[in-house]
């Protein structure tokens, strides 16, 4: 596994590895407009890094608002630093709503312009090649895409530890109502699906949903977007003491999980992200409008009821192990909403 400067080969452009729910993916790039959203907040530690990693992207055509989130340890001027020595305009800081990490990046698609994006987060190191792997994935596509990637899980340090997780069954609104797996550093939307979560971000904002790529996983796939996950790291996922979101592949991360997921605190969730979507169906498919429904339905019904409910609808998380402990959730009557 390679660390910046030296020396080893970063991933390539090749197509193999690429997981898609569709038949027409091919790899031709197109040029295309990219903006990068950047959500930070006490990152002066780690962003440096992050920031010299976009500036070696092969491809070139991009630019990034960063939302900083009134950090008081000289983040906005390490990223006002770094604009000194980009295009005029490439890079933009403006202020974000103080309102936690989810909040901040959906304040930053709110303002992103037309095109596509990407999300950042503060504290990774992308390989060079990522944007443009990414690009080759949505370029092959008319309509909407979403494009993600494994990663190398590191230390604070940057010494690779592991590989992230290769999720191998399908992508899909079945899966995305009740998993997060389409990872929030590695995404990139095409402007079809980029434009489709702007139309949805405020009622978004409005529940106060529990995770942004989450809640674009749910979106994109409901509206029948082109899922794209690459089985090939696209950057080094830094593991610290200060980190939002930590790696989900230990047996003590897993462990936690599933606390949550009898706790009531992932029912809570459900409850946000159902009412979210809710509130935007008209952007999805009709077989998915239903399948949100019966959602509904199942937050509402007695544990047997509900249990039945999700069953007959298909929900399903991306290991057996996972979809046994969510039917035994409701099953409980964990997951009812007050």
């Amino acid at each position: 596994m390679h660390r910046p400067g030296a020396g080893g080969r970063s991933p390539t452009c090749s197509t193999r590895g690429f997981r898609v729910n569709h038949p027409s993916f091919q790899s031709q790039p197109k040029e295309a407009p990219l903006t990068i959203l950047l959500a930070s907040y006490q990152g002066a530690d780690f962003i440096s890094a992050q920031l010299r990693s976009i500036a070696k992207q092969t491809l070139g055509n991009w630019r990034l608002i960063v939302s900083d989130d009134g950090s008081s340890d000289g983040t906005p001027d390490i990223v006002a630093k770094f604009a000194t020595d980009c295009a005029p305009g490439q890079v933009q800081v403006v202020s974000g709503p103080c309102q936690g990490a989810t909040q901040n990046f959906l304040h930053l698609l709110s303002i992103a312009p037309d095109g596509p994006v990407a999300f950042c987060d503060q504290d990774d190191v992308w390989f060079p090649d990522k944007l443009a792997r990414a690009m080759v994935a949505l370029s092959a596509q008319d309509g909407p895409a979403h494009y993600a990637a494994r990663t190398v899980i590191t230390d604070a340090a940057l010494n690779p530890v592991a590989p992230s997780r290769h999720f191998r069954r399908p992508l899909g609104f079945r899966n995305a109502l009740v998993q997060a797996i389409m990872a929030g550093n590695t995404s990139v939307f095409n402007a079809p699906a980029a434009a489709i979560l702007k139309q949805c971000v405020a009622p978004a904002q409005n529940h106060r949903i529990p995770s942004h790529d989450w809640w674009a996983y749910q979106i994109t796939s409901g509206a029948g977007a082109v899922l794209i996950h690459d089985a090939t790291p696209a950057l080094f996922y830094r593991q610290h003491a200060r980190s939002e979101m930590g790696r989900n592949d230990t047996l003590a991360a897993m462990t936690q999980r599933a606390g949550m997921l009898m706790s009531g605190d992932y029912a809570v969730w459900l409850g946000r992200n159902h009412a979210a979507l809710d509130a935007v169906t008209t952007v999805f498919r009709p077989e998915n409008r239903r399948i949100l429904d019966r959602l509904g339905d199942a937050l509402c019904q007695p544990g047997p009821y509900a249990a039945a409910t999700m069953m007959r609808t298909g929900l399903y998380r991306q290991t057996r192990t996972g979809t046994a402990a969510l039917y035994a959730a409701a099953l409980m009557g964990r997951l009812r909403q007050p």
